[in-house]
């Protein structure tokens, strides 16, 4: 999985602090992160004409092409790391056991509860 975002280097600073992944492959305009434990990573380029997408979605503008679920054990101490990570939180809240946080790209990601 690639998020193109304006600053690879930024945007994967920001995932590695809020997952706590390694970085395994740098350069210039690309970063990949992977989990300490394996599995899948993800990886960022660094794209000139990147756009934000809009959330929650109108017609006519810049949409989100995927956003991250990730289950958390506490909602209220997730958000405060995501927050002091370099998240936003996003205006629109639809769930009560779900946070929605946009992240220094503006992509959309969810924090919720297992």
């Amino acid at each position: 999985m690639v998020l193109d975002c304006p600053d690879a280097h930024v945007l994967a600073d920001f995932y590695r602090q809020l997952l706590g992944w390694d970085v395994k492959c740098s350069e210039p305009d690309w970063v990949l992160l992977r989990c300490p434990d394996g599995g899948t990573g993800i990886s960022f380029q660094s794209e000139p004409g990147y756009q934000d997408p809009v959330w929650p979605e109108r017609p006519e503008e810049q949409q989100k092409m995927l956003h991250l679920d990730l289950r958390v054990d506490d909602l209220d101490a997730a958000e405060a790391y995501a927050v002091a990570a370099g998240a936003r939180r996003a205006t629109c809240q639809p769930q009560d056991d779900v946070r929605v946080f946009l992240d220094p790209a503006g992509h959309p990601f969810c924090l919720f509860l297992h």
